[in-house]
């Protein structure tokens, strides 16, 4: 019978214990589900951080050559999600955090450093590319023109004009802006450029996934939970 693990971290012990416990369950013939949390955030201190476990699978010496994902994980995209997952919950990842925090990479001690140039593997046990991590990042700091629930259609068409995605007609540019600013309202702060892109791209979609309720079903389309009334 698989077992699913589902570990907190109010003694620091989430990802550890979560591992832990995978393994017991493995070795004792049995399929096991860790759960987890993109920056491991969760109730009280928090849950097993997905990042960290899958690092710990994938990298961890004696666990990764004796135990094996369900299924192949891609991480490139690992410290894009985390950083929007940040963004959108409004929780700052910690800059110790495994993978995708500020310093995870970050050496300052002479033998570290010197290390670290001869040889990345002296003290890195994958490299940040894994993680998606080693772009440029733009950070504007003059004038700024912002998506929002207010925004106009000349505002708006500067935007997406900065992300090269023109419109045919004013018409199509106002069908998007609509939806942009009822994203907008629902965020309850400014979309990101893959979010306007998205929106811009996949109109119809975009539509769909904003005004779907948890009494919509996917696997049984009109279908609704009756609620009874006292």
């Amino acid at each position: 019978m698989p077992v699913e693990l589902h570990c907190h971290d109010d003694l620091g012990m989430a990802v550890a214990n979560s591992i832990a416990g995978a393994m017991g369950v493995i070795d004792g013939g049995q399929d096991a589900y860790i759960n987890t949390t993109v920056n491991g955030v969760g109730e009280r201190a928090g849950n097993a951080d997905l990042v960290a476990v899958l690092l710990a699978l994938k990298k961890a010496k004696g666990v990764a050559q004796k135990y094996e994902l369900g299924m192949p994980v891609d991480l490139s995209k690992a410290y894009k999600i985390c950083k929007y997952a940040s963004y959108a919950f409004g929780v700052p990842i910690p800059i110790n955090q495994p993978g995708v925090g500020a310093n995870a990479f970050a050496h300052s001690s002479g033998i570290h450093a010197d290390g670290v140039l001869k040889d990345p593997q002296n003290y890195e046990l994958y490299d940040f590319e894994e993680l998606g991590r080693g772009e440029p990042e733009l950070v504007e700091t003059g004038r700024e023109i912002c998506s929002g629930q207010y925004s106009g259609i000349s505002g708006f068409g500067h935007i997406m004009g900065q992300m090269a995605i023109e419109f045919e007609n004013r018409e199509e540019a106002e069908k998007i802006l609509e939806l942009v600013r009822y994203a907008n309202v629902l965020a309850q702060k400014p979309l990101v450029a893959d979010e306007l892109c998205f929106i811009a791209q996949y109109p119809d979609i975009a539509r769909d996934l904003l005004t779907m309720t948890p009494l919509d079903s996917p696997i049984m389309p009109g279908k609704r939970v009756k609620q009874s009334r006292s």
